[in-house]
């Protein structure tokens, strides 16, 4: 008969006491089921795990898959496909001289152009094209985008320095140029950063557990649980549902593999101390997973439904990126929940070879707490013994501390940046745009386009030549051929619906602010003529773009909180405690702002930020931050049930420190790894999201929090019952145990 004074008390029927011999659990649960459990898995990572090089099939980089949903340039964009015969992106080859061309050599590059056009790749090839001083000649060669815009773009590469007379360089850059470079960059998302990332959790978890067989398994649930999310994710893209492009994939990548890794350590912290209470390696993985479940599944709902509210946005970026990211951390939950327990089902105390968990003696297990801090030692004693001593003063210097931080963020220039920075890595298409700029109208190649009513199109016309920052401008002709006025070109312009197409080209580089101060200024120009107008490309996607990530930080920060402190209530059962979390995981993520500003202006140099890059750190530090306080908090409210809340504070920091440091590393490793891809966006999100998750970590969930529901002591869990003073009193007293505390069958009354 179980002893009621043993703390540890597993399901009815399964678990015995450990002095009673071999335990007798059912063949179906001791074997069949987490026999049947790991093969559904491997079924699908056998599926999963070939699709992610499929994933490419339905995943795009060009700009069409980060438009704002309603903005002017993506209605500017329907109305120019219309006036299209192919779907097409131009690309600019730029043959650049040191001293200007002499006859022969035009003559030479003049054959170029019978070369490009047997290329094939899209409609007629403009061009050759001479600079004002000479040193330069320029193609516009549309590239259809039913071909791989890499290869096309290599294939013109090749041809152009092939082909160029001796001693010159070539590039070829603009929208198709640039497309092409983007595409490289994003190409170390399949294997590389996956590899980066997995030998970083391996190696943390080595050191964290000194076993071998621990950490094979822990990576084992995070990769099946990748493969899970990409056969997911591939679903929903092939059907039309999301637009997957590289950086959403990449993210998708990193976040399954740190939440997994993280569910998973706090399902085998939980595994290991039911070890040490019984021989029964099936009692302690339901006891586990009993004592995991809430915990774990209150953090994921938090971040799934945070990352949906990027449907909010109006971005396409946003809103493909919060059903892929939110569909992985699905996977991750289900892994976590179902592989794992099944694998430590199969192995017992095998899993932590060669230092198992030893049995420890009832007497022992769980001493009585009068301080909280009996059993503890080493480092999470002395941090538990400062709380308790000092409450008021760490929790004040560690808020003051945060909010020095946070000044940083007043410097985060977080408007946009040119395209030409967004490639970290050795860039032939941004080397282009630099010589065009040298030597011609630098917008050439990629035009602001006007839409405009036939009717008032000579007037829009000449309102568009007039504008400040325009080199030139003219209508389009059926076959998107320039009416000049010269001998030979149409006389009328191509009127699709009864609207005119005009190209303008830019006097700064399109993707430049000077060119999106030029497009506001050709807004206004352009609708005190036809109300109607619409003016789209490059640039104007680029400014609506910026426009309507600082919309969306206004309306989905409010959201997400919300959504999280309701979250916090129903797992806490309090008003205060969720308050308080939720306030320390803004304040924390204002601080990580803070000091990445500071970090990307005077460190690496960064000429700014993506004004995407705020929404994705918010969203990313505050849904996983409040995870390890969800971890946190609700092993002391289990704690506080039975020995009272600030003993139970003390407790509960002792018994997670270890575990959720651990986790906090293994997420700030996995993040960081996305440094490896060369994109500008990605190293900025890397760095926020490690830098905030450590300092979460260490200061917010190790000294703030704790102090903090320390120094208010039973009141943080008002309005529930343990926020009365006569109920913490029973609880210190032994009396105050409910029956929601038995996660681990502690104390049966």
């Amino acid at each position: 008969m179980w002893n009621k004074s043993t703390p540890l008390s597993p399901p009815e029927g399964i678990m015995k006491h450990h002095t009673a011999g071999k335990e007798r659990v059912p063949f179906w649960l001791r074997w069949l089921l987490p026999v049947i459990l790991v093969l559904t898995w491997l079924a699908i990572a056998g599926v999963g795990g070939p699709t992610f090089g499929r994933l490419e099939e339905v995943s795009s980089n060009d700009q069409a898959s980060f438009l704002p949903a309603s903005a002017e340039a993506t209605a500017a964009q329907d109305w120019q496909a219309k006036f299209r015969d192919s779907d097409e992106v131009p690309g600019v080859i730029v043959i650049e001289s040191g001293a200007p061309f002499t006859p022969a050599q035009l003559g030479e590059v003049a054959g170029l152009r019978t070369e490009l056009e047997e290329l094939k790749l899209g409609s007629a090839v403009v061009g050759p094209i001479p600079s004002d001083d000479g040193k330069a000649v320029q193609f516009i060669v549309p590239v259809n985008q039913s071909t791989e815009i890499k290869e096309a773009v290599q294939e013109l590469r090749d041809a152009v320095a092939e082909a160029a007379p001796a001693g010159m360089q070539t590039f070829v850059t603009g929208p198709a140029g640039l497309a092409a470079d983007l595409t490289a960059a994003f190409a170390g998302i399949d294997g590389i950063l996956l590899l980066v990332a997995l030998a970083a959790v391996f190696v943390i978890l080595l050191v964290v557990y000194r076993s071998l067989l621990l950490p094979i398994m822990v990576l084992l649930t995070s990769v099946f649980a990748l493969c899970a999310a990409i056969l997911l994710v591939f679903g929903m893209a092939k059907a039309g549902w999301i637009q997957l492009n590289g950086q959403s994939q990449g993210i998708l990548s990193i976040l399954v593999i740190g939440a997994a890794t993280d569910y998973a350590l706090l399902y085998v912290a939980r595994f290991r101390e039911a070890l040490t209470h019984t021989t029964n390696r099936t009692g302690a993985v339901l006891t586990a997973w009993k004592a995991s479940f809430e915990p774990i599944l209150a953090s994921g709902a938090t971040v799934i439904i945070a990352l949906l509210c990027l449907l909010f946005s109006d971005l396409n970026s946003n809103k493909a990126l919060g059903p892929v990211a939110a569909a992985g951390i699905l996977c991750s939950l289900f892994a976590a929940l179902t592989l794992l327990p099944a694998l430590m089902a199969l192995l017992g105390r095998a899993a932590f070879w060669p230092f198992r968990p030893k049995l420890v003696p009832a007497e022992e297990r769980e001493p009585e707490l009068v301080t909280g801090l009996e059993g503890q030692k080493g480092l999470w004693r002395a941090t538990g013994s400062l709380v308790s001593r000092r409450p008021r003063t760490i929790w004040v210097a560690s808020v003051l501390l945060l909010v020095a931080a946070s000044a940083g963020v007043l410097q985060l220039k977080a408007n946009g940046v040119p395209q030409t920075d967004v490639i970290l890595s050795a860039s032939n298409a941004v080397d282009g745009q630099d010589a065009l700029a040298r030597h011609f109208d630098a917008g050439s190649g990629s035009p602001a386009v006007v839409v405009a009513d036939q009717g008032k199109a000579q007037e829009v016309l000449n309102s568009v030549k007039a504008a400040d920052g325009v080199g030139e401008a003219y209508l389009l002709a059926e076959g998107s051929v320039p009416i000049t006025g010269a001998p030979g070109t149409p006389s009328e312009p191509d009127v699709r619906e009864g609207r005119v197409l005009i190209n303008a080209t830019l006097s700064s580089a399109a993707d430049s602010l000077e060119a999106e101060e030029a497009v506001k200024a050709l807004r206004n120009d352009v609708k005190a003529v036809d109300p109607g107008a619409l003016v789209g490309g490059v640039t104007a996607t680029a400014l609506d773009t910026n426009t309507t990530a600082q919309r969306d930080l206004v309306i989905i920060i409010p959201v997400v909180l919300v959504v999280i402190l309701f979250i916090l209530m129903l797992l806490l059962r309090s008003v205060v405690a969720p308050v308080l979390l939720v306030l320390s995981v803004v304040l924390s993520y204002a601080a990580a702002m803070g000091v990445s500003a500071l970090v990307f202006n005077n460190i690496l140099g960064f000429p700014g930020a993506d004004a995407t890059v705020p929404l994705f750190g918010f969203v990313f530090l505050v849904a996983l931050g409040v995870d390890y306080n969800i971890f946190l908090m609700s092993r002391v409210r289990e704690e506080s049930l039975k020995h009272g809340t600030r003993p139970g504070i003390l407790r509960g920091l002792g018994v997670t420190g270890g575990v959720i440091t651990s986790a906090g590393v293994v997420l700030a490793a996995t993040f960081a790894a996305l440094g490896v891809i060369p994109i500008m966006f990605l190293v900025q999100l890397a760095f926020i999201v490690a830098f905030g998750v450590l300092l979460d970590t260490v200061l917010v969930r190790s000294l703030l929090v704790p102090a903090l529901a320390y120094d208010i002591g039973p009141k943080i869990w008002w309005p529930s019952k343990l926020g009365r003073p006569e109920a913490d009193t029973a609880a210190r007293s032994g009396a105050g145990t409910s029956p929601e505390t038995d996660l681990e069958g502690a104390g049966r009354r």
